[in-house]
């Protein structure tokens, strides 16, 4: 093991403790902890999954661990253990590399005891049948409401397909963005010349994407945070949407635009991100399962007060990156049934796939994120 390697690896073990004591977010602490490093872009790499894949499967490697553990532990030496056991089971290190860096990673008066756990562990049959949830790594209430919603098979396919890294997608802009995203965005249908707001727009990717669509018109992209909507802002300058893309600080549920203004509007509500965890390594150990009924009451104002924008022959578009049947189907329901002005549009054809009044993308059909969206046209 050469020091690179070591560094690489301390920073890993660094990350995660702070994720695990400090409650940080992965996608938050990681970055600056490796910009402030003198690693190679492969050694970054490294780190990345090592820190991602960690948190991902954590409930699985915490069953492989078990056996090996008789008692209870300090979090920082859990940590260790969680980092060594992720590169044997998944990140294909070598039995000795996989042992040995871990071991130099724990804390002194650990280390005896980190080489036995190891190498047990590097020993040992993979650990018998575990249930879905253990082996792919997710609360139960996830995988039992993934297969209430979708059916056994969806769900699992689904479940294992956001176990896998997201592959990068970069716009011809420069932006980042999942291609679901950029899907979701075309079917706003906005032209040359519209007026349109998207009302929940941080951090931008789908306004600058209709700032591009909609050239000598104007996109309104509103959040309530200042923070978030700087966010915006920077992101319009970055893509070249500056003079396209307006940011306004403003909260969807009380939007202060005049009533029948805009020729599309995009609701991307805030919702429980259950179709992109494979890019959250950490939001399937943060989500509660009661904040489902909160988020889908949360887009059901944000529809209703959006259908007052909408100018007659104008489009509403809701979407949201989760698979949920309470924020997709039933907030859909709602929609059609509340909004007696509107109608719902055909749902896109393939990839999608219909899910009640509109459709559904889910992560194992395209490798994309899981999505939901509803098209409605204004009389």
């Amino acid at each position: 093991m050469n020091n690179a390697d070591l560094a690489a690896r301390v920073v890993a073990r660094d990350a995660l403790v702070r994720i695990e004591t400090d409650d940080a977010y992965a996608n938050l602490v990681l970055p600056p902890m490796l910009e402030r490093s003198d690693l190679s872009g492969r050694d970054r790499r490294f780190v990345t999954e090592l820190v991602y894949g960690s948190t991902r499967m954590r409930r699985a490697v915490d069953g492989a661990l078990a056996p090996h553990v008789q008692r209870e532990i300090e979090p920082e030496v859990r940590t260790v253990l969680r980092l060594g056991a992720y590169q044997l089971l998944y990140a294909g290190v070598a039995a000795h590399a996989a042992v040995s860096t871990t071991v130099s990673l724990a804390p002194k008066r650990a280390q005896g005891f980190v080489n036995a756990v190891m190498r047990r562990l590097s020993e040992a049959a993979p650990f018998d049948d575990p249930d879905a949830a253990t082996r792919l790594s997710y609360p139960d209430w996830v995988v039992e409401r993934l297969r209430r919603d979708l059916g056994e098979k969806a769900a699992l396919d689904a479940l294992e397909a956001m176990n896998q890294p997201p592959r990068p997608h970069v716009r011809d802009d420069g932006y980042v963005q999942d291609p679901a995203s950029g899907w979701v965005a075309g079917l706003v249908d906005a032209e040359p010349g519209h007026l349109v707001a998207d009302v929940c727009a941080a951090p931008g990717g789908k306004a600058t994407a209709l700032g591009h669509l909609v050239r000598d018109g104007l996109v309104v992209a509103a959040d309530a945070r200042a923070g978030r909507v700087a966010l915006i802002a920077d992101n319009a300058r970055s893509t070249g949407t500056a003079g396209t893309v307006t940011p306004v600080i403003a909260d969807g549920r009380t939007p202060p635009f005049r009533p029948g203004a805009f020729d599309r509007v995009l609701v991307d509500a805030p919702c429980s991100g259950l179709g992109v965890l494979h890019r959250r390594p950490d939001a399937r150990w943060r989500v509660e399962p009661d904040a489902i009924a909160s988020l889908a009451a949360t887009a059901r104002d944000l529809i209703g007060a959006a259908a007052a924008l909408v100018k007659p022959g104008g489009v509403l578009v809701y979407s949201v990156c989760t698979v949920t049947s309470e924020e997709t189907v039933d907030v859909g329901a709602w929609a059609v049934e509340h909004l007696t002005e509107f109608t719902a549009l055909p749902p896109p054809g393939g990839p999608w796939h219909p899910h009640g009044r509109g459709a559904l993308l889910l992560p194992q059909v395209a490798g994309t994120d899981g999505m939901f969206v509803l098209r409605l046209r204004r009389a």
